[in-house]
Formats: C-alpha cells, structure tokens, sequence
C-alpha cells in the first residue's frame, strides 16, 4: 500500500466517525427538542385553565348585579352554575396527554 492509498484510507475512516458523531448529536438535539416541546405544552396548558378560573372569577367581580325579580327561578341560578363549571371541567380535560 502507498502513501496516498493509506491517507485516503484515514480519510474515509474519519468520514465515518465524524458521520457517527453528527447522528449521535442530532438523536442528542432531536431528545431535547422533544423535552422542550412537552414542556411548553405543559405550560400552555396551565395558563389555559389559568386563564379560564381568572375569566370566571373576574366576572363574578366586576358584574353588577341586575335587579332581580321577586320570584327568581333557581332554576336559572342552577343553570349558570352549571355553565360555569363546565367551563372549568373542560379546561382541565383539554390538558394534552404526553
């Protein structure tokens, strides 16, 4: 074997690892992508439902009361309950699963 045939030898076995150590670094770089991925999900998440219990606690607070009438329905009262609670529930249940 001459020179140059050796040298393009170390050539091509170089080529390999560094071909090995940039597969290596993107399954590396693809992992933490996926870890950032989940923990923005996560954090979109939170500050949906936060966003929900504060939409719902700030009207309560800043709704004026409307007069009400002699005979209001608890019916009605039960209703508005109802529809806020779902709200809530669905904003816990729209968390994405990982």
């Amino acid at each position: 074997m001459n020179a140059l045939e050796s040298r393009k030898q170390l050539l091509i076995a170089e080529s390999e690892l560094n071909r090995s150590r940039l597969r290596h670094e993107l399954q590396a770089m693809a992992g933490e992508v996926h870890a950032l991925a989940h923990q923005a999900r996560t954090a979109g998440s939170v500050a949906a439902v936060v966003a929900t219990l504060l939409g719902g606690f700030s009207a309560f607070r800043h709704k004026k009361p409307a007069p009400a009438p002699e005979n209001s329905s608890w019916w009605q009262t039960i209703g508005k309950v109802a529809g806020m609670a779902s709200t809530v529930w669905l904003a816990f249940r729209a968390r994405p699963k990982s």
